[in-house]
């Protein structure tokens, strides 16, 4: 089960209380979940009944406890708790992760572009940049980012389709007046940008920062793992090399269990590792799992800057799953079923950071 398909079963859970006036409230056009802040809180959180409880009239634990009953055995969903005032956790059943990296295997470089945008409907021209913020040392000004930033923004336009519009406070005709790219020196500022920081560098510092803050630009490149658009490109290659091992070894990846009795742990700490392991891939899997949500986001908000940042939690949290759950076989260790679902989790993770570099006009390089 993907966020949007957990968001429409909430949805109809909500819908259904109020067609059988359990609840007296509008019915939400969407319900956002979101995986939770902290480990052990299930797979996804939301705050619909927070959100419903004022119209509502009752206190926000009653309308979990409402929203509980009916969510409670609905396929995908293995369990669903109540947490402080009343958030609505939700642990989902052991095939959601197989489901998830068999889904995004399936539609490859599709796996986040809309259904709009897959089936040739008309995308809107992109709104412009958001006004950013000028570099402090004054070395690029406002033109070579807004460039970057339009053809990000079109390039993300393009894959939401006409479904996603943006926030009324980010279209050129919002209050904040209109504003258009400044291209009378933008190409050739970051012409001279790419000249001395290579074309990924150079787009990565420019798109990196939120609207409102400045760009920082580097004295030169660092290819090492403190550059997160290293760091990024580096996890895209190393699923590259897995890919190749594992064919050297004679096996290919299937969507599968990746915990497995291969880790090596003596029997008494094996409970903490096999815990430890859990929130690891939940944490990947939650990233891989909103990718396409985050790429809306970036799109009614006018900031590629979301997909930079999720693309760097991606790969963190892709290496922090490597470290512990190796998807290669070690020493003279036969490849097990365990390794090719480990590495079809691997090539699900760069499946999303490759389709992130793309939108950003990144690179994503076979090897590095």
């Amino acid at each position: 089960m993907t966020p949007a398909e957990l968001s429409r079963t909430v949805l109809r859970s909500v819908r259904g209380a109020v067609e059988d006036r359990e609840l007296s409230v509008p019915v939400p056009a969407r319900i956002v979940v979101r995986p939770p802040k902290r480990p052990g809180a299930g797979d996804y959180a939301s705050n619909v009944a927070l959100q419903l409880a004022g119209p509502a009239g009752r206190p926000a634990r009653e309308v979990a406890e409402i929203l509980r009953k009916r969510l409670a055995g609905s396929p995908g969903i293995d369990r669903v708790e109540i947490a402080g005032p009343g958030f609505l956790n939700f642990t989902l059943g052991d095939g959601a992760l197989v489901d998830l990296v068999r889904q995004i295997l399936t539609q490859g470089a599709s796996y986040g572009v809309s259904y709009g945008a897959s089936h040739g409907v008309s995308h809107r021209a992109s709104s412009g940049a958001h006004p950013y913020a000028m570099s402090p040392s004054g070395a690029v000004d406002r033109g070579a980012r807004d460039v970057v930033v339009a053809e990000a923004l079109a390039r993300i336009d393009a894959a939401v389709g006409d479904g996603v519009q943006p926030s009324a406070h980010q279209r050129p005709d919002g209050p904040h007046g209109p504003h258009e790219p400044d291209e009378s020196h933008g190409p050739d500022e970051l012409a001279a940008l790419v000249a001395r920081l290579g074309s990924d560098e150079a787009r990565w510092v420019l798109l990196r920062p939120a609207a409102h803050d400045p760009v920082r630009i580097p004295e030169r490149p660092v290819q090492r793992e403190g550059n997160p658009r290293f760091l990024v490109q580096y996890a895209y290659a190393r699923v590259r090399a897995l890919v190749r091992n594992a064919d050297d070894l004679g096996f290919a990846s299937l969507p599968g269990e990746v915990l497995g009795d291969d880790l090596g742990a003596v029997p008494a700490s094996r409970p903490a590792q096999l815990a430890a392991l859990g929130d690891r891939i939940r944490e990947l899997h939650g990233l891989l799992a909103t990718y396409p949500s985050v790429i809306e986001v970036a799109a009614r908000l006018r900031a590629p800057d979301r997909v930079v940042r999720h693309l760097e939690a991606t790969a963190e949290a892709f290496f922090r799953w490597h470290d512990g759950c190796p998807p290669l076989p070690v020493g003279e260790q036969k490849p097990l079923a365990v390794h090719r679902a480990r590495l079809a989790l691997a090539e699900a993770a760069g499946t999303v950071l490759a389709n992130g570099l793309r939108l950003l006009g990144i690179s994503a390089p076979e090897h590095l």
